[in-house]
């Protein structure tokens, strides 16, 4: 079953039980491109903005109260979950989101006369145009929406981001005792502690999640009332203020702000590009802790195997028994997308000409839905990796006493050609460098053991004992 809908290009079947319109339709019909449905936090967003506008134009006396509480009506009902379905629009679509807007404007508009005796299609006495949309453009209300969707999302991820720091750092004082093998270009490098390594990795994800916060802040700036080109043409002058304190209500967003520029919000895309940049900073940190990971448990016979994780599926469909580090192999390409999607708004933005950036429902998809997937991905990596990573203490002491940079505590005392001709001999000879100065009575043992005591030369200071013939390197 079908009604017939017009609009200023003609006439449609639109399906009887939709909720959207004629519209909506075109959008389908136009936008059959990646079989994709808006994210959810675009969708809310938007409704958000339809609900604040119908209550702000009652308050003023533009629009009547049935109207406006039907619309609101129609709007609390998708905000409980109800409708999604008919939010049908591809990410992929027209420039700046008008179908999505308009999607958002025909469901909300059939609702609220639904509500109020009215028939679906017929558009009286609520219009999507006239009414949903009243005194607001794509224009405005997309911008908002991508500073609103993201706000919702926004404490989900600093979340997750915290607790996967708190649990490296607990990781880190777990560890602490326990003296490894450094590397830097993957060769040899001094020791150093794993509680040490991990206390850092906490150190990176705390200072990803600071700049989240900083970069979050300015998509608090609202342009909405900016209309059409951010003069706001058709707008009530109270209007942007009363918004602004209605969306904080509605959202639950108590830092919005009334955007002192609204021709400049609408015009540029800079405050989602730097949250983006930020995001992406916290993607490329996130993936080179997961590779370290992945390198220490490499093993476990032909590798490090200096730490355990633990094992969440079998990890070979032909070797019996082997184990892979399948959650940091996730998040590592969950990384890899957040840094595409990033390169992709990044390009979005820049698309943008004059006094409109069209490229937005491009910017919004990448943007929600990096944060939705490294959210996920985080918490997976928390609750089943970095949480249960156990140390292997004894591959750990293996490594770290086979170390050639162990000569490096050996400079101070003996210069560094000296200890560079001891590393060597260590090497060619297949013997550790401990045993090759009691050997060949460089040192005597207690001096040995005082310039490499392991555990002191993973802390600040001279090598005891590394002056004691005056020599210098």
């Amino acid at each position: 079953m079908t009604r017939t809908e017009r609009d200023p290009l003609g006439t449609l079947e639109v399906p009887e039980s939709a909720l959207y319109g004629i519209q909506t339709l075109r959008a389908q019909q136009n936008f059959p491109i990646s079989g994709l449905m808006p994210l959810e936090p675009f969708i809310v967003a938007q409704v958000w903005i339809k609900k604040a506008a119908a209550l702000v134009h009652r308050t003023t006396g533009r629009l009547d109260q049935a109207r406006a509480q039907a619309i609101a009506a129609a709007a609390d009902e998708v905000l409980a979950g109800l409708h999604r379905d008919q939010f049908v629009v591809d990410p992929y679509q027209a420039g700046a989101g008008t179908s999505h807007n308009m999607n958002v404007n025909e469901v909300l508009a059939n609702r609220a006369n639904e509500l109020l005796g009215g028939k679906r299609g017929a558009y009286v006495p609520v219009h999507p145009n006239d009414h949903v949309n009243m005194a607001q453009s794509t224009n405005d209300t997309i911008p908002t929406n991508i500073r609103l969707s993201v706000l919702r999302e926004l404490p989900a991820l600093l979340h997750a981001v915290e607790a996967l720091q708190g649990a490296l750092a607990e990781r880190g004082v777990a560890f602490d005792g326990i003296v490894k093998a450094g590397r830097t270009h993957l060769q040899d490098a001094m020791p150093i502690r794993l509680g040490q390594e991990f206390t850092a990795y906490a150190g990176t994800i705390f200072r990803a999640r600071r700049r989240l916060e900083e970069a979050a802040d300015y998509l608090n700036d609202l342009g909405i009332g900016g209309s059409a080109v951010g003069t706001g043409v058709t707008v009530q002058p109270e209007y942007p203020a009363l918004m602004v304190a209605a969306l904080r209500e509605i959202s639950g967003i108590p830092t919005l702000r009334v955007g002192t520029d609204r021709i400049q919000l609408m015009q540029s895309m800079g405050d989602a590009v730097a949250f983006s940049g930020a995001l992406r900073g916290l993607a490329v940190e996130l993936s080179k802790i997961v590779s370290d990971l992945r390198l220490m448990v490499s093993g476990p016979r032909t590798g490090l195997d200096e730490i355990v994780l633990p094992a969440v599926q079998p990890g070979s469909s032909i070797m019996p028994g082997k184990i892979n580090p399948s959650i940091p192999e996730m998040v590592n390409q969950v990384c890899f997308q957040v840094i595409g999607g990033d390169v992709t708004i990044a390009m979005a933005a820049e698309h943008g000409q004059l006094e409109l950036n069209v490229m937005m429902p491009v910017i919004a998809h990448n943007l929600l839905f990096s944060m939705r997937i490294i959210t996920s991905a985080i918490t997976v990596l928390t609750e089943r990796c970095v949480r249960g990573i156990e140390a292997n203490v004894t591959m750990c002491e293996y490594w770290v006493e086979r170390s050639a940079a162990l000569a490096t505590a050996l400079m101070p005392r003996l210069g560094y050609g000296a200890a560079a001709d001891i590393a060597k001999r260590s090497i060619r000879e297949g013997i550790l460098i401990r045993e090759l100065i009691k050997r060949e009575q460089i040192l005597d043992e207690r001096e040995v053991d005082a310039v490499l005591d392991l555990r002191r030369l993973t802390d600040i200071g001279v090598p005891e004992g590394a002056h004691a013939s005056g020599a210098g390197g």
